[in-house]
């Protein structure tokens, strides 16, 4: 009886943990995210493109010189 009480107590924890670790790491990557776009409209962008493009051309550039 006390075994099955403290398995619930762990699952609950591990249960906020696991919530509490996954906003953490949504905020994280969200605002880095936002910062790198920030990055790339400021500074990577040609004329007339938008982030979305110049991310792509960006990764295509990368991928021929890795090649």
């Amino acid at each position: 009886m006390a075994k099955s009480k403290l398995v619930k107590v762990n699952e609950k924890i591990a249960e906020h943990v696991v919530s509490g670790y996954k906003k953490i790491e949504e905020g994280v990557v969200g605002e880095y995210k936002k910062i790198e776009d920030a990055f790339v409209d400021q500074f990577l962008t040609k004329e007339g493109e938008t982030v979305e493009e110049a991310k792509k051309r960006l990764a295509e550039e990368q991928r021929k010189r890795n090649l």
